[in-house]
């Protein structure tokens, strides 16, 4: 059993740690509101581009052309862009990317020839070395409020894999932030495009001009419009990693006060028997002395 000194120490010691934990949520709470208004402001330029580029795919549809990024082609290999954080302290933000990750690849890959991995975040780069499996491009150190130019160089190798055919399919697997207790896994196929496919309906149609034709500005629309998916999925990802951040340490403040609560009715109990037996010690002295 525990001294009263004992669980004086722990109870500090839960406090101590309370104390980090409840600085640890304000700081990921405040991240969440920025990353949060971040992500939605994206959203809504990606939105209208979608529109712009499906017009533009549309018109060149009725041509009868069609672009290699829109076109679907034999699967040899597939990537699969995985998004993690560059710490733990999330909950099961990470753990629920990795295990669905590996998961699919199990299912879906005989040999290690058929896929490989772009991961964002050191706990994901770490987790694929660990199992061998094979990752060809990594990106660690991303800042917690990402800018475009954080992440060029993910997009750009992305890209470039699938246009020089090196890659057939490209996935992209993240926690999409709902709300700020929620987070639901996605996995979305990015290349081909085929969210992109020409059609749009009437009451949508919108007319654009442009120069020089449809395959030129095609050319350099497409790559940036997949870039600019990337980017997103990234922004809507350190949304949701800042708010599963800041639930898991609001539970572990919880937690701590519980357990805090729990010590000090412990020690008050053992200080009551203290208390009683000194008394009884007294009493039995006093009446020996008679």
């Amino acid at each position: 059993m525990l001294s009263m000194r004992d669980i004086k120490e722990q109870i500090s010691s839960k406090k101590q740690m309370r104390k980090i934990t409840k600085a640890m949520q304000m700081v990921s709470s405040a991240k969440l509101n920025r990353a949060q208004t971040d992500a939605q402001s994206y959203k809504a330029y990606a939105d209208k581009l979608h529109e712009m580029v499906g017009s533009i795919a549309s018109a060149q549809c009725n041509r009868g052309g069609k672009h290699p990024m829109l076109e679907t082609r034999p699967v040899k290999k597939t990537a699969y862009l995985v998004v993690t954080a560059e710490r733990g302290l999330a909950g099961a933000y990470n753990n629920n990317v990795l295990k669905y990750t590996q998961q699919l690849i199990e299912e879906k890959h005989q040999s290690k020839e058929e896929y490989t991995i772009i991961v964002t975040g050191k706990v994901g780069l770490q987790f694929f070395q660990k199992r061998n499996i094979p990752v060809i491009y990594s990106k660690i150190g991303l800042p917690d409020l990402l800018r475009f130019d954080d992440v060029i160089d993910v997009a750009k190798t992305a890209i470039t894999l699938y246009s020089d055919k090196k890659i057939d399919e490209l996935h992209l697997i993240y926690n999409h932030f709902v709300n700020a207790i929620t987070q639901s896994l996605v996995d979305s196929k990015l290349l081909p495009l085929t969210d992109i496919d020409g059609e749009q309906s009437a009451d949508k149609k919108v007319r654009y001009e442009y120069e020089p034709d449809e395959a030129e500005v095609l050319d350099r629309l497409l790559p940036l419009y997949a870039e600019g998916q990337i980017y997103g999925a990234l922004l809507d990802a350190k949304a949701a990693e800042h708010a599963a951040r800041a639930s898991a340490m609001r539970n572990s403040s919880d937690n701590a006060s519980k357990i805090i609560d729990d010590l000090t009715l412990s020690f008050n109990r053992a200080r009551q028997a203290s208390i009683t037996q000194e008394i009884t010690e007294i009493i039995g002295g006093a009446a020996a002395l008679e």
